[in-house]
């Protein structure tokens, strides 16, 4: 198994744990992403230390409190490829969040060094900013729930849809130098569902100058880690693929550098 996939099937633990990536497990220094499955009427209460969180309502419904927000019987989607956006709240440093599940729920925590400055709030759906990217078989649905146009420290969360038969992050590109205003720094997960569930999508990681090259094959529930370098992701025809993505860097901005091998592709979406 490539050492960038954090593997799907994984018992929840007595807190609902089903997967996790801390910056010492992914050998990085910003991003942290879990996933949780409670049952309904489970809960799970945690501090957020010197951390900023998101979380999002993948699927099901919950209530949500922190130190300023009481939310009830949030959540809509009861499966992500519903293609309607989720529920999300955020979470500012030292703080904490409770969530309690009404329904089953499938719960993403989104993490990354916080400073305390931006108030907890809810994301609702209507707020997140939809938009479809590419063109032809490059063409897929964005949810931008976490932009850097709405405040934070430096969390940076969307999720993207691709169609069967279709590529996303694509033309591949980059995000692994800090060099501003061309490029910036930011690690990233990306968190994958396939439907049917027993499908699979492709993805392959790689630098320029082949240090990194990993082409995966990613099963429903799997995390890739992109520590560097151009990160396509496939969904072969018959199973279309979602995934969340999580980005952090030392400058919340994402600038990206496309792989001048297929930068062409950019100019065909023009004509």
């Amino acid at each position: 198994m490539a050492k960038l996939i954090v593997p799907s099937g994984k018992q929840a633990d007595e807190r609902g744990n089903v997967l996790t990536i801390t910056p010492e497990s992914a050998g990085w220094t910003y991003v942290g992403f879990e996933v949780y499955t409670l049952k309904a009427g489970q809960s799970l209460r945690k501090e957020t230390g010197d951390l900023e969180i998101c979380l999002v309502l993948v699927t099901g419904k919950a209530d949500v409190r922190t130190s300023e927000l009481e939310l009830d019987n949030i959540g809509r989607r009861m499966s992500v490829f519903e293609r309607i956006p989720p529920y999300s709240v955020y979470v500012p440093s030292d703080d904490f969040y409770e969530v309690t599940a009404v329904t089953e729920l499938e719960l993403a925590v989104c993490s990354a060094p916080g400073k305390g400055g931006n108030p907890a709030r809810l994301i609702a759906p209507e707020q997140v900013g939809i938009e479809k990217r590419g063109y032809g078989n490059i063409e897929r649905r964005i949810h931008n729930i976490l932009p850097e146009s709405e405040p934070a420290d430096s969390l940076l969360v969307v999720e993207v849809f691709t169609p069967n038969g279709h590529w996303s992050s694509y033309p591949p590109h980059k995000h692994d130098q800090d060099n501003l205003p061309h490029e910036s720094y930011l690690e990233e997960t990306y968190y994958h569902k396939v439907s049917p569930d027993t499908g699979f999508a492709v993805q392959r990681v790689y630098t320029d100058d082949g240090s990194l090259d990993e082409t995966m094959v990613i099963k429903n529930g799997d995390a890739v880690l992109v520590p560097k370098g151009y990160h396509p992701v496939s969904a072969p025809p018959g199973y279309d693929g979602y995934y969340l993505n999580v980005m952090a860097g030392p400058v919340r901005t994402w600038k990206f550098h496309n792989d001048p091998a297929h930068e062409w592709l950019m100019t065909q979406s023009k004509q």
